[in-house]
């Protein structure tokens, strides 16, 4: 039988066989386009801003001159030289690019935050490899003039707390404009960036420098709103602030027993929800984060870290949002958070991008149905299939 088939391929017009070829081509071809280009645009151009809360009262060009539409990402961990696999980076990183380049494209935001843990190996790669990193994040991330683009340490840019150096923190500074504590204002809305890894409270030289920089924030801040318990002296001399309330920036989250109360398709897996979490490792310390929320007095905090989505309520008042890995190394379903924030109010909307194992499933699918057509072409289908074609053919001439 499989010399007659053989002599049947070959006895096949040569025009037949290239027109066949051409179709498999196309097909190939279609599917590698859907899976690694088009499905981004397919999926991100499901997610709607969201609208802030009075926005239906307001006219449309108040509404745009008002409203911060920002995108919040994290924890990217580009792989670096050490454990970095290279299909493994070529495959995550063109992930995360065409991600991130389709949400620039159809949701023109206002600004991007990325909340820490850029890089994966930051805290131990050398000043070559460092560069090199750094390059390939700028391609990945790179953003038109009419977006601005602003970057939070994490513990695995600068290292964690007992490997971080006054080197690799200004190292991070230098590529990133960011400073342990610093102050953003856009369209009247305060944005505090705070390196959360130098929040341990030991008085080492980059926690007190850090320290020293958020309690100046906080004096101004507090100057600008006239806080009813903030006393007015010292305040004559201080730059005077847009009276609204901050959000804070940051990647550890503050303190909180567990994930366990954390819901959504995207939280933590059920086996680690109860898993306690360490503090001044999983989560910030219960002294700093008081210390944060006395401070500041945020309207809302966005935190990264710990790679799952989770809602909590601080103090009864102050909600903090954990944004999931924007990396499908580390979930199966990544995201980011769409901000429409203005300087009294803020809503939140989340953008998943395109599922792993979906595209995965597309593959599997399309590799199964390339290798029946091939069989089918050349008359090389397997007994049941030739069976069946043989009783449907004659069925027919009955």
């Amino acid at each position: 039988m499989l010399s007659s088939s053989s002599a049947t391929v070959k006895n096949l017009p040569l025009k037949r066989r290239l027109c066949f070829l051409l179709k498999l081509v196309c097909f190939v071809s279609s599917v590698l386009i859907f899976c690694e280009f088009l499905i981004y645009y397919v999926v991100i151009f499901q997610c709607r801003w969201p609208d802030v809360k009075g926005g239906t009262h307001r006219s449309e060009k108040e509404t745009s001159a008002s409203v911060l539409k920002a995108i919040i990402l994290a924890d990217t961990h580009l792989l670096g030289e050490i454990k970095g696999h290279w299909l493994d980076k070529l495959r995550r990183e063109w992930q995360m690019e065409r991600s991130f380049q389709t949400a620039l494209w159809l949701l023109q935001p206002d600004i991007v935050f990325i909340l820490g843990d850029v890089f994966d190996e930051g805290k131990w790669s050398s000043p070559q490899a460092w560069a090199d990193d750094v390059r390939r994040f700028q391609k990945m991330f790179k953003y038109p003039v009419s977006t601005e683009l602003v970057v939070v340490v994490g513990n695995h840019d600068i290292g964690f707390h007992y490997e971080m150096t006054t080197y690799k923190v200004k190292r991070f500074e230098k590529v990133f404009n960011f400073t342990s504590g610093k102050l953003i204002t856009r369209k009247g809305i305060n944005f505090v960036l705070v390196n959360s890894v130098a929040m341990e409270g030991d008085g080492c030289a980059v926690c007190r420098t850090t320290e020293a920089k958020l309690v100046a924030l906080s004096h101004k801040l507090n100057c600008s709103q006239q806080k009813p318990n903030h006393s007015n002296k010292g305040c004559s001399d201080v730059e005077k602030l847009p009276a609204s309330e901050p959000i804070l920036l940051q990647h550890y989250p503050l303190y909180r027993k567990s994930d366990a109360e954390c819901t959504g398709e995207d939280s933590a897996p059920p086996e680690e929800k109860n898993i306690p979490f360490k503090e001044k490792y999983d989560v910030l310390s219960q002294e700093a984060s008081q210390k944060l929320l006395w401070w500041f007095q945020p309207r809302l905090i966005l935190s990264g870290h710990t790679h799952s989505a989770c809602e909590v309520l601080h103090a009864g008042k102050v909600p903090e949002i954990s944004v999931p890995s924007f990396s499908w190394r580390n979930r199966n379903n990544p995201s980011f958070i769409m901000g429409s924030i203005t300087p009294t109010d803020f809503s939140l909307q989340k953008c998943f991008l395109p599922f792993e194992s979906r595209v995965f499933i597309i593959y599997c699918a399309a590799g199964a149905l390339l290798v029946i057509l091939v069989l089918a072409h050349v008359q090389l289908l397997t007994p049941p299939f030739y069976f069946a074609q043989r009783l449907i053919s004659k069925h027919k001439a009955v």
